[in-house]
């Protein structure tokens, strides 16, 4: 049994440390309506903060607005799960309050989130709601979806703008994707899976042990109702553990894909 429970603190150990290596991704994501003077437009994604728990979440969180304010981008925004436990409030209202973008900071709640994450969120947070911001010359909508349990019925393409030349949906749950029509969106930002968060190797790839009926794990997606992308996430809920499924921070640069033979 020495050598069973040997293993089994050192996987304790490095998952421990898992948990705490945040992977800063940057990431090139082409849209096929995105106008050429949207081209370039840069977005710091975040998600799943999961502050107030017993973990090492406050670590990641640290680490990753440190890196984001090496870089000044259009837009930060965030996709739920931030706030656990009220007594973190106050730390999630000040890692906000450093985070900077040129064109604002938006939110949406998640499942897990308490009420005082609205507190200190601030006006950036959308439930239900869209903000239409200039850009270059170009009307950008950014709408955010609020994670009631209803939310499969409650037609969130209905925020859509159609006079906005791109438009954005912050909304925790990627299965959203599922449920919406056809172009509803050019981009749509998730998190809620973690990764996985404990993942096992097989032959087939990894077994992920949280939310094992999920469509699209994390990354870029096409998807017939926009583009997805789905982070990782930077904290950790139910035990303060990662393995094979790292804590992310993701800096988006949007680029215009042009139908062939032609140019921006």
């Amino acid at each position: 049994m020495q050598p069973i429970g040997a293993a089994a603190g050192i996987g304790a150990a490095w998952s421990l440390f898992e948990a705490q290596w945040v992977e800063f991704r940057e990431l090139e994501v082409p849209l096929d309506r995105l106008p050429p003077a949207l081209d370039g437009l840069t977005i710091v994604h975040l998600s799943d903060f999961h502050l107030g728990t017993v973990s090492l979440n406050g670590r990641t969180l640290d680490r990753a607005v440190a890196w984001a304010e090496t870089d000044e981008v259009d837009l930060v925004l965030l996709t739920g799960d931030l706030l656990s436990r009220e007594r973190a409030e106050v730390r999630l209202r000040n890692a906000v309050a450093r985070l900077r973008a040129r064109h604002g900071v938006y939110s949406v709640l998640g499942n897990h989130d308490v009420s005082a994450a609205r507190n200190a969120l601030g006006p950036g947070l959308l439930e239900d709601s869209s903000v239409v911001i200039d850009i270059r010359g170009k009307r950008v909508q950014i709408a955010g979806g609020a994670p009631q349990e209803d939310w499969k019925r409650r037609n969130l393409e209905r925020l859509a703008d159609p006079a906005a030349d791109l438009r954005i949906l912050l909304f925790h749950f990627p299965d959203v994707t599922q449920w919406l029509p056809p172009a509803s969106y050019d981009l749509i930002l998730s998190g809620h899976l973690h990764g996985g968060q404990i993942c096992l190797p097989t032959p087939r790839g990894k077994l992920r042990l949280e939310h094992l009926r999920a469509h699209h794990w994390e990354g870029v997606h096409e998807t017939p109702a926009g583009t997805l992308h789905v982070s990782r996430g930077l904290g950790t809920s139910f035990v303060p553990f990662r393995f094979l499924a790292r804590p992310e921070a993701t800096k988006l640069t949007l680029r215009s894909r042009c139908p062939s033979g032609s140019t921006p």
